[in-house]
């Protein structure tokens, strides 16, 4: 198969090659200077013994001489460096264990024109990627390249979907024009190792540093050299890589083309858009199992939970299903993603998930479409599944035998947790990340509008616009201030240098006030409309005292946030090598805090709806710690049962912070979905 690549990709090309030439070009300067430093060197150490032999000048001429080798090896150690890859966490396959994954692999690989992958794995996750283990010389030498599947992809896509991503994956190796891509990332690789994995040369310096004062000198003097050569370095370092980044979103696209011309462009889209749900779906069980460890429960089958989890959200979401999995539309995958930033040198090195779907949509290659599940591929999938999730529960220490969950326990309570932890979807997420606004005024509404005009799919898109916008200002402000080495960005598909960013600052200030405007206005109609219901239902009385309260709390949040981030500076001493008569002035110092701690700690956990999840040796160690003075230095020994205590009780206070505005807010709403179902109730009597 033969792809012509973009005028963007040559482009791009020549300039990560450009970059690449220069630095080759500056490695051969410093390589050349570090030559003349150790020659140097090793001339003057024998220079300095020869003009008076004894114990003095040895050691100095040594020391001079070992300076020069030592910043010589400095600059050639990535020649003798190997990146391996961790496979602790993955599980090979062979073609005798799966012979129909391994066919359709043989079919990637013939029609993409690339090599078969020496060995495949299947991994935890909800991915899939080519990886091998390389060095400076992978470069000149032809490597042989390994697949690794994620379970939670297989468990979650359609065979042609999965034929699609594979595609996808093997696409970055199918044609010598993207061979430039494994230069720059090994280019990339080589100075990241130069300046970044020293721990050995750095042992090695001190080691020869320790075998005598005079060499600590020159041990100094070489840190000194290496320090200099690692600030050059640096500096090619983020010249590379951005152009490296730059390229690597050309190559996405030309490996989509290439998984669109062998699995057609419907498979990848639709596997592109479920991806996201797919990965959540997955971290939701991993996020459940955490909070069961304390009680000693694990999965039997993560992967069949993490299916349930996948189409339950869904279900949520009022998303259509095809092929027994969620079809996710564009339009639904990017409701929430309103930033108008593109800083393409800096970040942008996968294109946008929306980019894809449009290049993908314009290719148009249709292919006949095999439906069928692509765990169907397997022998017997559950029984993989089930031992992909041994081996990942096996890494859990567990203080008790561990007991397996039956599916349907899991399922009932998943429901169980999710319904308590969420807010009502009849608000159609507008306050999933916002708040009801407390400076509104009640008022008469001056026309009669409906529930769903309140919460309708534009108004929420106002709530997102707004986060986005003002995560953009912070990244606009940040470049204006030079915090980020970029040279130009898009906002909202224009071109800006970095320069013009302050005169930016003021036009997105403006958008963002004109859409907190509207947001107000909304809100204010929100709760006269609800004003108006609880008052028809004799209920005004409960809904104003409700929306105090949550206000009230919500003022107060910030001041009892504020105990733990100074509990949290009050206590960082410990982290440090500290005097013993400064580390008993500081926990002196920390009584005042502990008082207030221990007095917000008390009063929630007398909250049975705030402790009813907390397991009972929790409960029972804030108990003691409130009840009773803990001496946390004696004998010049930190106690550390007595600091473990301390620290639990800090831990826990935003803890029980933010479950108690969780709660307050649902309650509220709660109490607003109820007066919108008697009001319909009552239209419909």
């Amino acid at each position: 198969m033969y792809i012509e690549v973009s005028q963007d990709f040559r482009k791009k090309t020549k300039a990560a090659v450009f970059s690449i030439a220069i630095f080759i070009f500056v490695y051969i300067l410093l390589f050349l200077f570090t030559i003349a430093l150790a020659l140097g060197c090793i001339a003057g150490g024998i220079a300095i013994i020869a003009a008076k032999p004894m114990f003095i000048t040895l050691m100095l001429g040594a020391g001079l001489a070992g300076t020069g080798l030592f910043v010589f090896f400095f600059i050639i150690k990535f020649l003798f460096k190997k990146h391996i890859n961790d496979r602790s966490d993955l599980t090979e396959i062979r073609r005798n264990d799966e012979p129909e994954l391994f066919r359709m692999i043989d079919e990637i690989v013939q029609e993409a024109g690339t090599n078969a992958p020496k060995k495949v794995y299947l991994s935890y996750d909800v991915n899939a990627s080519v990886f091998y283990d390389s060095s400076f010389w992978s470069m000149f030498l032809p490597i042989q390249k390994n697949l690794t599947i994620g379970m939670g992809l297989i468990n979650t896509t359609t065979k042609q979907e999965l034929k699609a991503i594979l595609s996808h994956e093997f696409g970055h190796f199918s044609q010598r024009s993207m061979k430039v891509g494994s230069y720059v990332y090994n280019v990339n690789q080589i100075i990241f190792n130069l300046v970044n994995d020293d721990e050995s040369y750095r042992n090695s310096v001190e080691k020869f540093a320790s075998i005598s004062g005079y060499f600590s000198i020159f041990a100094a003097l070489a840190f000194f050299f290496t320090g200099k050569i690692k600030w050059i370095l640096v500096k090619m370092y983020n010249f590379v890589n951005i152009r490296h980044m730059a390229l690597s979103r050309e190559m996405e696209f030309h490996a989509d083309e290439v998984a669109a011309n062998i699995a057609g462009s419907l498979a990848l889209e639709e596997s592109l858009l479920r991806l996201e749900l797919a990965n959540n779906s997955y971290q939701n069980v991993l996020s459940f199992y955490d909070n069961r460890y304390s009680k000693n429960e694990s999965s039997k089958n993560i992967y069949r939970e993490q299916f349930f989890v996948m189409n339950f959200l869904a279900e949520q979401s009022e998303v259509e299903s095809k092929n027994g999995l969620p079809n996710i539309q564009l339009s639904e995958s990017g409701l929430f993603n309103k930033s108008k930033l593109n800083i393409e040198n800096q970040w942008a090195s996968h294109p946008s998930q929306k980019e894809r779907i449009t290049k993908l949509r314009s290719l148009n290659i249709i292919k006949e479409q095999d439906n069928l599940p692509a765990k169907s591929i397997f022998k017997n999938f559950q029984k993989t599944e089930e031992q992909i999730t041994s081996k990942l529960f096996s890494r859990v220490q567990y203080q008790k035998q561990k007991t397996d969950l039956e599916f349907e326990e899991f399922r009932s309570e998943f429901e169980k947790q999710y319904q308590k932890d969420s807010f009502d979807k009849i608000f159609n997420a507008y306050y999933d990340n916002k708040n009801p606004d407390f400076t509104v005024k009640e008022g008469e509404l001056t026309d009669e509008i409906s529930f769903d005009e309140l919460f309708s799919k534009e108004k929420v898109e106002w709530v997102y616009t707004l986060i986005a916008l003002e995560s953009d200002l912070k990244t606009v402000e940040a470049i204006s201030k030079k915090e980020y080495a970029i040279k130009t960005f898009d906002y909202d598909g224009k071109k800006y240098k970095q320069t013009e960013a302050k005169t930016l600052i003021p036009t997105v200030q403006k958008t963002i006030e004109e859409i907190k405007e509207k947001i107000h206005q909304n809100d204010a109609v929100i709760y006269n409309y609800f004003a108006k219901r609880a008052e028809e239902q004799q209920k005004k009385a409960d809904f104003i005292q409700l929306y105090k309260s949550f206000r009230e709390y919500d003022a107060e949040y910030d001041d009892q946030y504020k105990l733990y981030i100074d509990l949290m500076n009050a206590t960082a001493f410990m982290n440090t090598k500290t005097p013993f008569e400064q580390i008993r002035k500081n926990f002196s110092d920390l009584k005042p805090l502990e008082e207030k701690l221990k007095y917000q700690i008390t009063v929630f956990y007398q909250n049975e709806m705030l402790i009813k999840e907390m397991n009972e040796e929790d409960i029972k160690d804030l108990k003691f710690y409130t009840e009773k003075e803990h001496p946390y230095f004696n004998n010049n020994e930190y106690m550390e049962h007595n600091l473990q205590l301390l620290m639990k009780a800090i831990n826990y206070l935003p803890y029980f912070l933010h479950r108690k505005y969780f709660y307050k807010k649902k309650e509220l709403l709660k109490l607003m979905k109820e007066l919108e179902e008697q009001n319909s109730m009552a239209k419909i009597s």
